[in-house]
């Protein structure tokens, strides 16, 4: 099976997966990375009133093939 490697960024922190996981296809990875940024936003809580979680997915040769963004906005509104 294929080698995946999922890298996060909460806006404060860059996490590079060294190991990665074996899947049976991109779509896996693409799942997990998916399903990794709710549990990063629930994690963190904002230090302001905007923020950006990312998780990229990355092949065995170490190109990016999918990446996938969360943003938290909080604002008053009166």
């Amino acid at each position: 099976m294929p080698r995946y490697f999922i890298d996060t960024n909460d806006g404060d922190y860059y996490v590079r997966d060294e190991d990665g996981l074996e899947l049976p296809a991109k779509e896996a990875a693409r799942e997990i990375a998916i399903t990794t940024l709710p549990d990063m936003a629930r994690s963190v809580l904002p230090d302001g009133d905007r923020r950006t979680f990312c998780a990229s997915v990355r092949d065995e040769s170490g190109k990016t093939i999918f990446k996938a963004e969360l943003e938290m906005r909080a604002e008053w509104l009166e």
